[in-house]
């Protein structure tokens, strides 16, 4: 009996808008509002980013995923006609209706099926799972994950008092970026590249402690700060420990290959809490890399941004195994491992 095709990373490619704004920039912006004006230095302090990027007037996430999405397509040699499937993965979106993966598709011209793929910061590893059972099912062979996150648009401006400033902190660090994966099947061999392995685990109960709450059916039209901008309501650090030990022990094996892997990337939304999450799985530092500090949060787009500045870096190389591992509000863990 033949095996079912893997699965393998052919490209994968990021798109950073030129415009940055830093943390400074960001501290002024707030203080014009005429709320609460934090200190000089204190964003930079609590947080340990130094600006974010921001996308151009009128740049819609859509078109950020499209930039990424030929830059992939360039790299593994192929031409839009050769996708069999483009999946949109972000927490953004340009409508509520149609999905945002027909607007990326016609802007490519692809004429190949497609939907959207959301779970916050997570919505790029599933689409990782999605199209990893679809090629070993063999239903598509070449699958286009394109993804285009305007975390700019969540940032609160208004806050009314230190309070409200501390509760607004994960969107002072949201970043604008695309990113873009292609998916291809290939053989499954013991030393073979491709993803190796796959697992995703839920604390639903923790869905309140980070919102973006405007434009669902709870608050569909609302223009109220607190419901159209990036709000902490938690403790998102307690989602993590609340779920703890069933990731560890439902993923014993599979986190004992993400230390010994070539090269790390999780979700990064600060530096304290890329230090936090090295210390609650005991990763080794000098197999990752703060992407956060220089690009801030690039929401679903920062575990392909790391893949990127990793190959830069000549950090990953063919036949490493490389680790992803997603932390997202809702709150949901996700973890791939891939040979590259």
């Amino acid at each position: 009996m033949l095996e079912a095709p893997r699965a393998r990373i052919a490209a994968v490619a990021a798109h950073l808008p030129s415009r940055y704004r830093t943390m400074d920039e960001i501290r002024v912006k707030i203080t014009e509002t005429g709320g609460y004006a934090p200190p000089p230095g204190l964003l930079e302090d609590l947080t340990g980013v130094r600006g974010v990027h921001v996308r151009a007037d009128g740049e819609n996430a859509s078109d950020l995923a499209v930039a990424a999405a030929r830059k992939a397509l360039d790299e593994a040699g192929l031409k839009i006609d050769d996708v069999d499937l483009l999946l949109f993965a972000a927490t953004a979106h340009d409508l509520i209706e149609p999905a945002t993966a027909h607007l990326v598709a016609a802007k490519l011209g692809a004429l190949c099926p497609v939907f959207d793929v959301k779970n916050a910061c997570n919505s790029v590893l599933n689409a990782m799972e999605v199209a990893a059972a679809f090629i070993a099912a063999g239903r598509y062979r070449t699958i286009l994950i394109a993804c285009g996150e305007v975390g700019s648009l969540v940032t609160r401006w208004h806050a009314p008092d230190r309070q409200a400033l501390l509760r607004a902190m994960p969107g002072y660090t949201a970043s604008d970026a695309g990113a873009a994966m292609v998916l291809t099947a290939g053989p499954a061999g013991e030393d073979d590249p491709g993803v190796l392995a796959l697992r995703f685990i839920a604390n639903s109960a923790a869905w309140q402690a980070c919102t973006v709450a405007g434009g669902g059916t709870m608050h569909a039209r609302s223009v109220d700060d607190d419901h159209t901008t990036l709000r902490l309501n938690g403790d998102l650090r307690q989602g993590v420990l609340d779920v703890l030990p069933q990731i560890l022990t439902a993923s014993e094996s599979e986190i004992q290959a993400v230390r010994t892997g070539a090269f790390i990337a999780f979700h990064q939304i600060a530096m304290p809490q890329f230090h936090e999450t090295l210390d609650l799985f005991s990763l080794p530092e000098d197999r990752c890399m703060p992407t956060v500090a220089e690009h801030g949060n690039c929401a679903a787009a920062s575990l392909p941004l790391q893949l990127v500045k990793a190959r830069e870096a000549d950090r990953i190389e063919p036949g490493d195994t490389v680790a992803m591992l997603g932390l997202a509000s809702g709150f949901s863990f996700g973890l791939a491992l891939v040979r590259w």
